[in-house]
């Protein structure tokens, strides 16, 4: 049998419309742009852009229009030195359209075009996501597919990373299939207490995410709010309130990561250290927090990938890899969001190393 390597991510592409303007609006208020620009995204085009910075030999499965936004985006991914297993369907490549503040807050409204037809899985793409290390999956395309993807590399002995982002009713199957959960507080609380988490018909709440996974008040799972300033005292009360929510979701998978914002993130696994493993977050400047929390999830995963190669028997990642797995990725995010744009803001991996030394991790 084929020896397994690299990331294989399943989602979502789009092109992203930015529209800079003063304060994102309120309801029924209307607001002029002061600037616009267009850029290559989607939660699953910019985590393969970001596993890919990070190091990791990267393969994005999805479905683009066969159109100039699709090949567009084909392009960019191939020149991030992505391998692509990209359907051009005859209908419009995604789109999401993206209103920015100068404090980088930011609110999107995403139409799903091509990447609602990415469903039945064909051999090749199965293919690929059975020769994978790693499969990063987030919910920006079908559920069904998504579970498919996750059934077929859980299978094949595939570490299984999904990010369940938009937040929605998860099928008990994929869950079941699930290695590492990656999740924002929002996402986390919709799973852990309004029951969506192995209920397959229930409504969830909303995330409180926008369609990238970053949160509505410019805190975007990070390591930084929407100021770049931390959140100091009351990291204890954030860190306290992830704690109780990963043992929830322990119940049901068995390894969690919850990004905190400006109080970084939580790593919590089954058998590993007692109310989890709390990374801590930075302090930058924030420009732009759009595709922030998809940062995180790519460099993750690569970063898992690695650990993979290098250790001994490989397989799931255990807590003290996946607590270095998330120094990588918190610190890659913090630095993205200095930068404006979506997967053009995610750092290469010699970026992100010149900022983790002397992190500390703290355990309660």
């Amino acid at each position: 049998m084929a020896e397994r390597s690299g990331v294989v991510v399943v989602g979502s592409a789009n092109l992203d419309v930015v529209l800079g303007v003063d304060g994102v609006p309120r309801p029924g208020e209307t607001v002029l742009a002061r600037s616009r620009a267009e850029h290559v995204g989607g939660k699953g085009l910019n985590q393969a852009v970001a596993a890919a910075r990070c190091g990791a030999a990267t393969t994005f499965v999805g479905a683009v229009g066969d159109d100039a936004a699709g090949r567009r985006l084909r392009d960019a991914l191939t020149a991030a030195g992505v391998a692509v297993r990209l359907r051009a369907l005859e209908r419009p490549t995604g789109t999401a359209f993206v209103t920015v503040a100068g404090s980088g807050e930011n609110v999107i409204v995403v139409d799903p075009g091509a990447n609602a037809g990415l469903v039945d899985l064909a051999p090749v793409e199965l293919a690929a996501v059975r020769g994978a290390g790693h499969l990063l999956c987030q919910l920006e395309v079908p559920t069904a597919s998504v579970a498919a993807a996750a059934s077929e590399a859980s299978a094949a002995g595939v570490v299984v990373v999904l990010n369940p982002s938009p937040v929605q009713p998860l099928p008990a199957g994929l869950l079941a299939d699930v290695d590492v959960l990656l999740v924002n507080e929002h996402e986390a609380a919709a799973l852990a207490g309004d029951g969506a988490a192995g209920a397959d018909g229930d409504e969830a709440d909303g995330d409180g995410t926008d369609g990238d996974g970053s949160d509505g008040d410019g805190s975007d799972g990070d390591g930084t709010d929407g100021d770049g300033a931390r959140a100091g005292g009351d990291d204890a009360d954030v860190v306290a309130r992830a704690r109780a929510l990963a043992r929830r979701l322990l119940e049901v998978v068995p390894r969690v990561v919850v990004t905190l914002g400006a109080a970084g993130a939580l790593v919590a696994v089954r058998g590993g250290a007692e109310g989890g493993v709390h990374v801590p977050g930075l302090r930058v400047p924030v420009v732009d927090t759009t595709g922030a929390g998809d940062v995180v999830a790519g460099a993750l995963a690569a970063a898992l990938e690695e650990a993979r190669t290098g250790a001994e028997g490989g397989g799931a990642p255990d807590e003290e890899r996946l607590v270095a797995a998330a120094h990588l990725a918190t610190a890659a995010a913090a630095l993205s969001v200095q930068r404006p744009g979506a997967s053009a803001s995610a750092p290469r991996r010699e970026e992100v190393e010149a900022l983790l030394a002397g992190r500390p991790t703290s355990r309660p």
